[in-house]
């Protein structure tokens, strides 16, 4: 008898937007269809059902006894780092001799920087790429880091694909706003705009970001504004969440590989996937004579080892 593999629990967000939590069942019910060796569960932290408590309880129920969790989200903030850890610890004391592994956020990975690529291929229907400037809108936290990694998509967006340019925004809790975002990107001479909204679903952030985008466009009007769609349930995202699931199962928590030159081909950097990583010299280092081949790596850190 083979064992099992250990089920997948996803975790989302949650939202009172009833249409964007069942744009979340769906997805769950997808993966469990395109899945069928795996039992497959999905619940929300806050504001819809089900409880992602029900979700194990469900797994639980059928069987499971080893399950690995995603987090639904794009970017790790106070919910992926505290809520969903809590949550899964409280449910463990619930359920003895259950154990579980939990996940990373699936942002900014290559195949979600695609289909935001996409979205603004949409949009932009045939506009040159060169005219058009993106505002990239996250969801926004109090959490530094959740808004740095939402900068770090939006730079990711721009290498290579020959956009004017890519600023971000933040729907709530982070400055800037989408108006002073947008009053931003037409102060920097941005004529075309596309508000690329940075969500999975559908829902009351998005919408908002949509209506504060007409709004700000009928006071600008020598500015052309665009809106593209969210994410959506794309084959990319249900390949990115096994992903997330196989590496959380094998233990392999990396570092930040999904944007790594030496690992990834980003558009324009092809050339560099896989080449051995040697030690580099700084011009401004105190040339120890030539290029220092003696011990004076004092920029030791610099080999980087893309092994991991």
């Amino acid at each position: 008898m083979t064992t099992q593999p250990p089920a997948l629990l996803i975790a989302g967000h949650g939202t009172r937007d009833e249409a964007g939590a069942e744009a979340f069942r769906d997805f769950v019910k997808e993966l469990g269809r395109r899945h069928p060796e795996l039992p497959v569960a999905g619940g929300f932290i806050e504001l819809s059902p089900p409880p992602l408590g029900e979700a194990v309880t469900d797994l639980v129920e059928r069987g499971v006894r080893r399950f690995a969790a995603v987090p639904l989200m794009l970017v790790s903030a106070g919910h992926a780092k505290g809520d969903i850890p809590a949550a899964l610890a409280r449910e463990k004391e619930r359920h003895p001799g259950v154990t579980y592994t939990y996940g990373r956020p699936l942002g900014p990975h290559p195949a979600l920087l695609r289909v935001l690529e996409r979205r603004l291929d949409e949009t932009l229907a045939g506009t040159p790429r060169e005219d058009v400037t993106v505002l990239l809108v996250g969801r926004g936290s109090t959490d530094p880091d959740a808004n740095a990694e939402v900068c770090k998509a939006a730079r990711l967006l721009w290498e290579g694909r020959g956009y004017a340019g890519v600023e971000t925004a933040f729907v709530s809790l982070a400055a800037p706003d989408v108006p002073s975002g947008l009053d931003r990107v037409a102060r920097l001479g941005a004529r075309r705009v596309v508000v690329l909204p940075y969500f999975l679903f559908t829902g009351i952030l998005p919408d908002r970001v949509r209506r504060q985008t007409e709004e700000w466009a009928a006071a600008h009007p020598e500015v052309e504004v665009r809106s593209a769609d969210v994410i959506g349930p794309e084959p990319e995202l249900l390949d990115l969440v096994m992903e997330r699931y196989a590496e959380a199962v094998a233990g392999d928590l990396r570092m930040n590989c999904d944007s790594c030159v030496y690992r990834i081909a980003l558009p324009g950097f092809e050339d560099k996937v896989g080449l051995p990583q040697q030690p580099h010299f700084h011009p401004d280092d105190d040339g120890h004579g030539g290029h220092g081949h003696g011990h004076h790596h004092h920029h030791g850190g610099h080999a980087h080892s893309h092994a991991h």
